[in-house]
């Protein structure tokens, strides 16, 4: 079954919140339950095979499920179809595990289906499985030897982002992005109906540049000439005053031939004409790196022109923002993202860089000693972005069989 608890305004997970399942997740899927019913009317020593939904393996919901089935059950085999479709009716991405009532013996046999297989399945796995271990409610990515050796030098000298000094915040959120994004040339229009200079100046400072997730490429963004009306509630408790729509007479004009949208919308301020509270609202004017949460690949960008986000982007405010930048942009770090540290993929190239899944990437400290040599302090040009991925490779001692491997991944523009 693929049945979401949270469908019909969550009347299945009320249903079986109360039922002591360990894998309960309001958020999940009714076939986590049915893995952990299943153990439970096993004998000790028995088997359990299931052909699931492939999501649990990853997704955030998950988590339960893969704590429950590492900690009380021993995975024998795990076979990932990610994206073939093997089985005619199913309408999802699918796996197939077979579990046994036993303690783990962190040995799964586990592989990543790929086209044809179909014809000679138990063929296929006895020549392309590899050994894994999964013990716990981290994801479940099934990895050749070569990557699980990468995984391990990442992670032996890598501090998850979660626990460093850094703050992760999405865009700006308007609700009715056709009346607070404009272009160049209704920005122009509101200016050139202000009454007065001095009037004419607040509406300029108000009237800010915004990217979309789209704008934002590999190392850099291009500017579409969009601007956000930031009229915003104020953060009071940063001493920051809302807007008053009334000090910009030609901007409520504006506003107000959308009155039908905007009056109604959810994501509003105190008045329909400021965009809704934001407690970070500060951070927008810092340097800060900004990144497109779907994408193509490593799209992060450094800005320092105080230039707002939409709620397609996250930004990242940190001390070491163009050394983080260099990692985050770095052919090793993409590869890790996609392939190792829990991604939720689109497409055969799309992905999410959720905030979730991105604070558990772990990523080695800036040390002064790797500071010093200012490597990363400019990445302008392609001789300085290989020179600097480079020296990233160096810092986790990658060999040159592990480079190659990354790089045949990973396909750069």
């Amino acid at each position: 079954p693929y049945i979401q608890l949270s469908n019909n305004k969550g009347e299945l997970a009320e249903l079986y919140k109360n039922c002591k399942f360990t894998s309960f997740a309001r958020t999940g899927d009714i076939y986590c339950l049915f893995y952990e019913r299943g153990f439970q009317l096993l004998k000790e020593g028995g088997y359990l095979c299931f052909i699931t939904s492939n999501k649990w393996m990853r997704a955030g919901y998950g988590e339960t499920i893969r704590k429950f089935l590492g900690e009380k059950t021993n995975p024998k085999i795990l076979i990932d179809f990610a994206g073939q479709k093997i089985f005619e009716s199913a309408t999802v991405d699918t796996n197939i595990l077979l579990f046994q009532k036993a303690p783990n013996t962190k040995k799964t046999t586990a592989c990543v289906a790929k086209a044809g297989c179909r014809e000679n399945l138990s063929g296929f796995v006895e020549q392309n499985a590899t050994a894994c271990t999964f013990s716990n409610a981290s994801s479940w990515v099934i990895l050749s030897p070569i990557e699980q050796r990468i995984k391990e030098k990442i992670k032996r000298i890598g501090t998850p982002l979660k626990d460093w000094d850094i703050q992760i915040n999405y865009g700006i959120k308007t609700g009715c992005n056709e009346a607070f994004i404009v272009n160049a040339a209704k920005r122009e229009e509101i200016l050139a109906n202000c009454a007065t200079e001095d009037e004419r100046q607040r509406t300029d400072e108000l009237i800010r540049p915004i990217l979309r997730g789209r704008d934002i490429k590999r190392y850099g963004y291009e500017f579409a000439n969009l601007y956000l009306i930031a009229s915003h509630n104020g953060v009071p408790d940063k001493k920051i005053p809302r807007i008053n729509i009334d000090d910009y007479p030609a901007v409520k004009r504006h506003l107000d031939s959308f009155w039908p949208q905007i009056s109604i919308r959810s994501d509003m301020g105190d008045t329909p004409y400021n965009l809704r509270s934001c407690a970070y609202w500060e951070d927008f004017s810092k340097p800060k790196i900004i990144y497109p949460e779907t994408t193509q690949g490593a799209y992060f960008a450094f800005d320092c022109e105080h230039i707002f986000i939409d709620k397609t982007c996250f930004m990242i405010i940190s001390n070491n923002a163009k050394y983080l930048l260099a990692i985050l942009s770095s052919p090793l770090y993409e590869f890790a993202y996609k392939r190792i540290f829990s991604s939720i993929e689109l497409s055969v190239n799309g992905y999410q860089y959720n905030k979730h899944a991105l604070v558990k990437l772990p990523v080695l400290a800036a040390h002064p000693s790797i500071m010093s040599s200012h490597i990363f302090d400019c990445l302008s040009s392609p001789n300085s972005i290989k020179t600097a991925n480079r020296k990233i490779y160096e810092l986790y001692s990658l060999s040159e069989d592990e480079i190659c491997y990354v790089e045949k991944f990973v396909t750069r523009e």
